[in-house]
């Protein structure tokens, strides 16, 4: 890739190296080279020419780079093969998965001070491109693309919500567990966390002139959502390949709406990936799914952002759900990033998440991490993560074997009671999310995870995209499930006495605190 300019400062004056003084009070955050003297922008010009005035002003740049080189744990990979991110490739010369390598050593002219000092100064900004809790994190991502390409719509900075009842009630009093709702983005999943990052690229490539005519997808719904929306942002075609009456109207209805051209065929999810490769392997059309390694530079960020919202300490566990399995692998690198450059001095324990009816890794890692064999994958509420031949295997075993990892699965009665559990103490869970919340639960139960361990559950989608399984589960209308936490409505009477009747059997018999029993 061209070189261009970085915007970042040398290490702040106020930063002190460990072995000197620390002074007593916070200092102000570095400012960044886009922000250092900034002024109110003129009149005729936006915040993306803003920036990129600003930092053609900045006039410095510090070397910083990234490359495709073939999967670190890949077998019979060439040491010496590496691919500009310019280049369209997907795999390696033997095959090998891809992926996105920085320059570590012109990353670590700045040490661990300095990074944490300018990503949090960045955090809630407008300046372009900086306010998106992805390219806040720019210099770690794509530090050589020009703010003038990146597509954004803000995403990232999603919230971390205290479980504080759902540990106390359903854990035995577990104190420190979180969640975080990286389905609180724009399309409603962390889809949009790696999507920013691929189609920003794919911006450049046709600003540079390549060939390519739109970018396409194989989806179980999330996927096709976020690349839809931004390629609708970036004005570039979308083609969307949906497995026929397996997703919800909700994230059926995503890409349709932004314009994308969706094709819905008759097949699973991974007979959807087979032709979109076969598709963009003929056509100019740039691929989309996790085999492209540029997406998981954007969902690594997630992993950053925890550790910032934790003040930098490290939590014991994260648990993901997972599916074509790209998530884990770029949460495992965000921390061990943050390890080597020196943010941290260790990474959590990490935990992959499967539903029963689609578990080739849960059946992988039960067998010692012997031979791999892909699974037809069956019907589950968890339809995002109905995979049974992941492109991301190898990514994954690599992320859990170098984290101590565990890999739990749900059964659909287990990860439907779970999301049930979570909504009735504040949450409005996907049942991915409820995936991963049974993974918790059990391994609680096995003593595995302890009552005061740190530990945070990432929730991929919002709850909203999947009412209509949640609407099944409190009708009781699920064949085989007791769903033993529905909460139906009440029919009743329009008339007082009747509603008095209702409400006073229900205070009696469900509220029974001592302070009901005195009134009634």
């Amino acid at each position: 890739m061209a070189a261009s300019f970085i915007a970042i400062n040398p290490p702040p004056a106020f930063y002190r190296s460990p072995s000197r003084a620390v002074p007593p009070r916070r200092p102000a955050p570095p400012r960044s080279a886009v922000t250092a003297t900034k002024q109110r922008r003129q009149g005729d010009e936006n915040i993306r020419e803003e920036a990129s005035r600003q930092q053609s002003a900045a006039g410095g740049h510090h070397g910083l780079s990234a490359r495709y080189v073939p999967f670190p744990g890949a077998a019979a990979a060439d040491a010496d093969e590496h691919y500009s991110l310019d280049e369209v490739v997907y795999r390696g010369r033997s095959g090998a998965l891809l992926d996105v390598q920085h320059d570590m050593a012109a990353l670590k002219r700045f040490d661990g001070g300095y990074w944490k000092a300018l990503f949090d100064s960045r955090v809630g900004r407008t300046t372009w491109p900086y306010g998106s809790g992805v390219w806040s994190k720019k210099e770690w991502v794509l530090p050589e693309i020009d703010p003038e390409h990146i597509v954004s719509l803000f995403e990232g900075n999603s919230n971390l919500f205290w479980a504080e009842r759902f540990g106390k009630e359903y854990l035995a009093g577990m104190s420190d567990l979180w969640v975080k709702h990286c389905g609180i983005s724009h399309t409603g999943s962390f889809k949009d966390l790696g999507m920013t990052v691929l189609v920003s690229q794919v911006n450049r490539l046709i600003r540079l002139g390549r060939p390519i005519v739109g970018v396409g997808c194989a989806s179980t719904g999330d996927t096709s959502a976020a690349l839809s929306a931004y390629c609708a942002a970036a004005g570039i075609p979308a083609f969307v390949f949906l497995p026929a009456d397996r997703i919800s109207i909700a994230q059926l209805v995503q890409p349709i709406a932004n314009g994308a051209f969706v094709l819905s065929v008759d097949t699973d999810f991974d007979g959807c990936m087979r032709l979109i490769r076969e598709v963009t392997s003929e056509l100019p059309i740039y691929l989309a799914n996790s085999l492209n390694s540029l997406r998981l530079e954007g969902q690594k960020t997630a992993a950053i952002e925890i550790l910032q919202q934790f003040d930098w300490e490290v939590p014991d566990w994260l648990i993901v759900p997972g599916g074509n399995l790209g998530n884990i692998y770029a949460f495992y690198k965000g921390f061990d990033m943050c390890r080597e450059l020196g943010l941290v001095d260790r990474i959590p324990r990490l935990v992959c998440a499967q539903a029963a009816n689609a578990n080739p890794l849960y059946l992988h890692y039960k067998a010692g991490w012997s031979e791999f064999r892909p699974v037809t994958a069956t019907t589950t509420f968890a339809s995002a993560i109905q995979i049974g031949d992941p492109v991301s295997i190898d990514r994954a075993v690599y992320a859990l074997k170098n984290s101590d990892g565990i890999v739990e699965e749900a059964t659909e009665e287990e990860l439907m009671d779970a999301m049930a559990k979570a909504d009735l103490t504040g949450m409005f869970a996907c049942p991915h999310t409820g995936v991963a919340l049974a993974a918790l639960i059990k391994l609680r139960e096995a003593g595995v995870i302890g009552k005061t361990d740190r530990t945070v559950v990432v929730s991929t989608a919002h709850g909203l995209k999947f009412a209509q399984s949640k609407v099944a589960y409190h009708s009781g209308e699920i064949p085989d499930m007791a769903c033993r936490f529905a909460n139906p409505p009440v029919k009743v009477k329009a008339d007082y006495g009747s509603v008095m009747d209702v409400l006073k059997n229900v205070l009696k018999t469900k509220y029974s605190s001592s302070s009901v029993k005195n009134v009634l």
